[in-house]
Parts: C-alpha cells; structure tokens; sequence
C-alpha cells in the first residue's frame, strides 16, 4: 500500500526503511554469528600476523608522518606554552584545598611515599593523556584510516566489492563524538588511581571500546553497506573489544615514559610528550591494520556465506 502524500507519506516511508535496514541488519548478524565462533580466534591471530608485517612496509612508515607532525605539533605548542602555567595552576589548587597533605597520606598508606614531592606533575599528566590519546585517535581516523583501507584492500582483497556504505563526514562525526566520551570517561576514572591494578582494568576497557567504535567504522567505510556494517559490528563486539584492549596495554607504554619523567624532572616533560605521541601513532597504526585486515576477512567470508546460501536455496 502506498503511504499518502506529504509530510505523514514521508515519515511512514522513512519508518518503513528503517524496518527494512534493521531486518537486513539482523539477517547479516545471525549468518556472522553461524560461523563467527569457529573462525574468531585464527581470524584475529592472522589479521595481527598481517597488521605485523605491513606495519613495517615504507608505505605505513610513510603514512605515519602526517598524524605525527600533526600530533607533534600540536603538543609541542601546549606543552611549550601552557605545561609551566598548567603546573602552577594544579600547584595552587593543591594548596588551596589541602591536597598535598591527603595525597601525601594515600600514596605512604600505598607504599608509595616517594611520590609525594611529583604528585603535581603526575595529576598533570593523567588529565593530559586522555586528550593526547584522543588527539592521536583522531588524526589517526580522519587522515591514516582511508589509506590503509585502500591499501589493505588493494593488497589483500582486491575481489571485495566496495559498496561505500561510509563517508568522510560520518567518520569525522564517528572520530569527534567517539574521543570526547573516550576522555571524558577517563577523566572520570581518575580516581580509581587509587587502586591501580582496577584503573589498568577500567582504562584498558575504554581503550576498546574507543578504537573498536572508531577503527571498525573507518575500516568498513568503503567496502561495506551500512546493513553490513551495523551486522558486522554487532555479531563481533567481543573480537572488536578484545583487539582495542590488547592494543591498550600497548597503549600503557607512552603513559609509563610519562610517569618517568615524572620522577626524574618536571623540565623533560615535553620531550616525553613528544615521544609519547610518536608512540601513540604508532600504536595507533597497528591497531588501524590490524582491524582493517580482521574486519575485512570477516567481511569478506560473510558475503561468501551469503552467496552459498543463495546458491543452496
């Protein structure tokens, strides 16, 4: 039956689309699931192996400049301008409200004396690494995410069609909305600090849940329909979320070369920072291969299911 004319035709024909894409969705979904168990593991050791090798072509190597001077940049001129002010700032709170006597006591009650005299510069740094994570994400998405999709693709699926169920303006959007949680849910777990081996756990978990929510977008965006991606992304949430928490515990590297600055002198901050995002590009890229030569194999074998249960029927 056809909807009437006008703004009440328009809107029945938009519901009716949506019952359409959520109904192809969740066919996708259930064939991945049929054959997702049996190929989830030797899937992602083989995308890592893949991710591995390519991470050291010239062209990756290449590709990793432009998130790099990017990052580079941006750091250098917040932390050459704004770390001293930023220091003094966090130094006065302390002792406006008292802090330093409270954080003294926590860190003896945890062992952990030695750090009274840097708990400025180490508060400075777990507010500063959420956004030096997210800044490196996000050039990672918008400016690397499409050439190693091309490139991955070109090399190791050039039979898969590309349906171009994304955009550049939806990973734009999928980058920004994506980082700003990511930080802000961090800065939330600050406190479980406290309790290092739970922060490692909590943070660990939003580090998946970032780069599996931004790195599964970029890398379907060409080759996958949205009804692909949404099914892909649902029926594989866990193998997603396991890459992105295994690449967080690659993440704690920067975060440590931090801490030793720390403790050495608040004066090589910014040449850690420098490092430190170096090394978040190239976590960054690792992870960006890794989930695109997985998500691209388990695109790829979901269609060759699709077209032997046509054949079959």
């Amino acid at each position: 039956m056809r909807p009437a004319a006008g703004l009440p035709g328009f809107c029945l024909q938009y519901v009716f689309a949506i019952g359409e894409r959520r109904e192809y969705a969740n066919t996708y979904a259930s064939m991945l699931s049929e054959h997702a168990t049996e190929r989830t593991v030797n899937g992602i050791a083989t995308a890592w192996g893949r991710a591995l090798r390519a991470q050291f072509s010239w062209r990756m190597i290449l590709l990793s400049l432009v998130p790099l001077l990017l990052s580079l940049a941006v750091w250098g001129a917040v932390l050459g301008f704004g770390m001293q002010p930023f220091l003094d700032y966090l130094h006065g709170v302390f002792q406006d409200y008292g802090w330093f006597q409270s954080s003294g006591g926590m860190l003896a009650t945890l062992g952990l004396g030695a750090l009274t005299a840097v708990v400025v510069p180490l508060m400075a740094i777990i507010l500063l690494l959420p956004l030096m994570i997210a800044s490196a994400l996000l050039f990672m998405g918008i400016f690397a995410m499409p050439a190693i999709e091309r490139y991955v693709g070109r090399r190791q699926f050039p039979q898969l069609e590309q349906k171009e169920g994304g955009s550049f303006a939806g990973s734009v959007w999928m980058n920004l909305t994506s980082v700003l949680v990511f930080a802000c849910l961090w800065l939330m777990t600050v406190p479980l600090y406290a309790v290092p081996p739970l922060a490692v756990l909590v943070q660990a978990a939003l580090w998946g849940w970032v780069t599996s929510r931004v790195m599964s977008y970029d890398a379907l965006a060409a080759h996958a329909s949205p009804e692909e991606r949404q099914a892909l992304m649902r029926a594989q949430r866990w193998p997603l979320l396991a890459i992105g928490m295994v690449s967080g515990v690659l993440g704690a590297m920067p975060g440590i070369a931090w801490m030793g600055g720390a403790l050495l002198s608040v004066v090589l901050f910014p040449f850690l920072a420098i490092l430190s995002a170096w090394l978040y590009v190239l976590i960054f890229l690792f992870t960006g291969l890794w989930y695109q030569y997985y998500c691209l194999q388990v695109l790829d074998n979901m269609r060759s299911a699709s077209m032997t249960a046509q054949t079959a029927a």
